[in-house]
């Protein structure tokens, strides 16, 4: 206790005073123990700090070997050092000191005989990590196994301070590579040289997120863009003539669609093509700066042909935006007469990848050129199509490439999986801090950590199968699908790279400074996927999108503008019946009730029905006020941005729900996403009455306790996504 008096260094002369009185008033202390007592409790002349070093020695050196049942307090650890009976009266002064010198007994007792710190390594992760990942490969395992081999061959190894030119080069001979073994073409017909199976290229550009998001976009670029504006805007002229040569990467392409002046909206952009009769050739001309492509991938340096998307006219008649094949480099590399081609120059992330700008002045190409499985024009100038709507040629035109928001949220969630593996296997290795004279705790035997972790851990699961379920629906998509699905791949696109950024920020921030180093790989990870967010469609105009679907009739009328037809639906609409909350089942809080997957499902529903609901009745009053269409929208875009996102998150969760059941520890995790999507979003459970302060209380306890559950197999399940150590190539991992 002398010790601890003098070392903590908190204590004041009057309360050393204080201590020193009821020791030494203490009868039954012996004469040469007050003697010796003096020396060390005097408030004027504290011992050295040599004299403490030694008496601290002295006490490690007797105490050490002691139970630690001995150790349970300073005086009872006093006692069992001093190896012999003490009086009644002595223990009692003792216990009375320990209490008011305010110490945790067996805390002082632990950090007196310290023992060296171990930083050894984690626990191991369990068997169970190859159930689950067979589950999440899915019926595609051999092709994911053929990529995880390819991509850890010593080739297709990482560098890191290469330049821009050096970087795009790798990158681009590492496409090469995929092409040469057919990786390419999966999706082409097979006299193109492909599988003529769309998820085939999915799954590729899913696992390639693992390696390298350059290398990912790059092969998107090529094979998925162009590739797929020749296959789906073509005809089998198209195929025959150039699909072979793309999926060999003989002919790199481009897609050409964004423009600087209008980059989510398709429909207005400016670039032209004329059509000249005398000729047989279309005219594609950049009308000013805000029409020049932009951001074009393939196009800075290695691109000989774009898919270009450009209003069609003929003759005196606009037809709207059809996409035409125009040659942009002869064979030689030189940029082709009349196309101008600029440099877009280093970017925030995927310097890899060589975008680029188009300008095109007055470019000749043959009218055999023009895409043109869904609208032709035929030798003598007539503009034919078997889709008689403008509006409907052109959303039809679009769904078809709906491939890339299906691709792109899978690399999102492949980023995501990377750097939970990565935060994951580091906070079960590293240890910072913990009790005195302890081993120091591993950070993910912290609360805070596993509540930074582990519910993304649960997200990327409850995406994977979610993801799964879109890409079914869309390689096996029927025309009465379409629109639905258009909206799902919107919809989950945006949730998923949304997610994919807030869990690569808090697995940085879980790594500390190790997290901060290159080689640790959250610095390519957060900036080469930051662009997911905005490309094939800005995430929050895609998820207006996915709104305009949930009004169902409303999205049609919306765009053909036909207000009272509008009015009259919304009217019926913001009729419906949601229900109020059951004001029992708010109130609950027991432990079942509360991981009862049908709670889940429910909760995530009714915010779905209620903020749709709420919305209808909203833009009814606008419109019904006298506001056009788009005006009354974009008074309620942020409600409209609201409902949609309750829409995809309740369809995550149901996909998840819908396969829990195949493993122990997905049905942990799904009851993990399913709280702690509710807990999110408590401020509007509580406003909406769904909840009541108590249960929404308890919900917070109740995810402390899934993530208690789940930090034993914290391991497992980031070794579930099956992502090799060499791909991974993280050292903290």
């Amino acid at each position: 206790m002398i010790y601890v008096s003098w070392a903590d260094g908190d204590l004041t002369p009057q309360e050393l005073e204080s201590i020193r009185t009821r020791i030494l008033e203490t009868p039954a202390i012996r004469p040469e123990t007050r003697t010796a007592l003096r020396q060390w409790l005097d408030p004027d002349a504290p011992p050295s700090p040599r004299s403490l070093q030694r008496l601290l020695g002295e006490i490690r050196r007797h105490g050490a070997g002691l139970p630690s049942a001995a150790r349970v307090s300073l005086a009872r650890f006093g006692e069992a050092m001093a190896g012999e009976a003490v009086l009644p009266e002595v223990s009692a002064a003792l216990n009375a000191i320990e209490d008011a010198l305010g110490l945790v007994g067996v805390e002082a007792a632990r950090e007196l005989v310290a023992e060296p710190v171990s930083a050894s390594a984690g626990s191991i992760s369990s068997p169970m990590a190859e159930e689950l990942q067979t589950i999440l490969d899915g019926e595609h395992v051999e092709l994911r196994d053929r990529l995880r081999r390819l991509l850890c061959e010593p080739s297709f190894k990482r560098q890191y301070g290469l330049s821009k030119e050096a970087y795009r080069e790798l990158v681009l001979d590492w496409c090469r590579v995929l092409a040469s073994k057919g990786l390419g073409a999966l999706p082409y017909p097979r006299e193109c040289g492909g599988q003529d199976d769309e998820a085939l290229s999915v799954v590729v550009f899913e696992m390639l997120a693992f390696h390298d998001l350059s290398l990912t976009i790059k092969y998107g670029v090529q094979f998925g863009l162009f590739g797929g504006a020749v296959r789906l805007l073509g005809s089998e002229r198209h195929q025959e003539k150039y699909l072979a040569a793309t999926g060999r990467l003989d002919l790199p392409g481009c897609f050409a669609m964004t423009e600087l002046g209008h980059g989510s909206n398709v429909f207005d952009l400016e670039t032209e093509a004329v059509f000249d009769s005398e000729t047989q050739e279309f005219v594609v001309n950049t009308p000013g700066e805000s029409a020049r492509k932009e951001y074009i991938g393939n196009a800075a340096a290695h691109g000989h042909m774009a898919a270009v998307f450009a209003q069609l006219r003929v003759g005196d008649e606009r037809h709207g935006v059809h996409a035409l094949l125009v040659p942009i480099r002869n064979e030689d590399g030189a940029t082709c007469s009349g196309v101008r081609i600029e440099d877009c120059g280093l970017k925030l992330g995927l310097n890899g990848v060589d975008n680029g700008r188009l300008w095109f002045d007055h470019v000749r190409i043959p009218r055999e050129n023009l895409l043109n499985r869904y609208a032709d024009v035929t030798a003598d100038g007539e503009y034919v199509s078997a889709i008689p709507s403008a509006s409907k040629r052109f959303f039809t035109m679009l769904g078809a490439l709906v491939a890339g928001r299906v691709s792109v949220a899978w690399a999102g969630l492949s980023a995501m999986k990377s750097g939970l593996a990565i935060a994951v296997r580091y906070g079960d290795k590293r240890r910072q801090f913990g009790p005195n004279g302890a081993q120091e705790v591993r950070l993910l035997d912290y609360r805070t950590h596993q509540r930074r972790l582990l519910p993304l851990v649960a997200t990327a699961y409850a995406l994977d199968f979610a993801l799964k379920g879109l890409t079914k629906r869309f390689v096996k998509r029927e025309e009465s699908d379409q629109r639905e699905i258009e909206s799902l791949a919107a919809g989950l696109k945006a949730y998923a790279t949304w997610r994919n950024m807030e869990a690569l920020q808090a697995c940085r921030e879980c790594c500390g400074g190790q997290g901060y180093l290159a080689e640790n790989r959250f610095a390519d990870l957060k900036a080469d996927s930051d662009i997911f967010c905005t490309f094939e469609g800005d995430n929050t105009v895609l998820m207006q999108l996915v709104t305009k679907g949930m009004l169902g009739d409303f999205r049609r009328q919306f765009e053909d503008g036909r207000a009272f037809t509008i009015f009259k639906y919304l009217t019926a609409r913001a009729a419906d019946t949601v229900g109020e909350p059951n004001p029992v089942a708010a109130r609950l809080t027991d432990s079942e009730h509360l991981r009862d997957r049908e709670f889940h499902l429910d909760a995530l529903k009714y915010r779905e029905r209620r903020l749709l609901r709420s919305l209808a009745r909203r833009l009814q009053g606008r419109i019904g006020a006298g506001a056009d269409s788009f005006e009354a929208l974009n008074e309620c875009q942020d409600h409209a941005v609201s409902a949609a996102e309750a829409r995809v998150e309740r369809i995550v969760l149901e996909s998840f729900a819908a396969v829990a059941d195949q493993h122990p520890l997905l049905e942990t995790m799904c009851c993990l996403f399913g709280l702690s999507a509710i807990e999110r979003d408590r401020a509007w459970f509580l406003e909406s009455g769904y909840v009541s302060g108590a249960k929404s209380e308890a919900l917070r306890t109740e995810v402390n306790r899934v993530c208690a559950e789940l930090r034993p197999s914290a391991l497992t399940l980031v070794d579930g996504f099956g992502i090799p150590d060499e791909l991974l190539a993280a050292p903290i991992a």
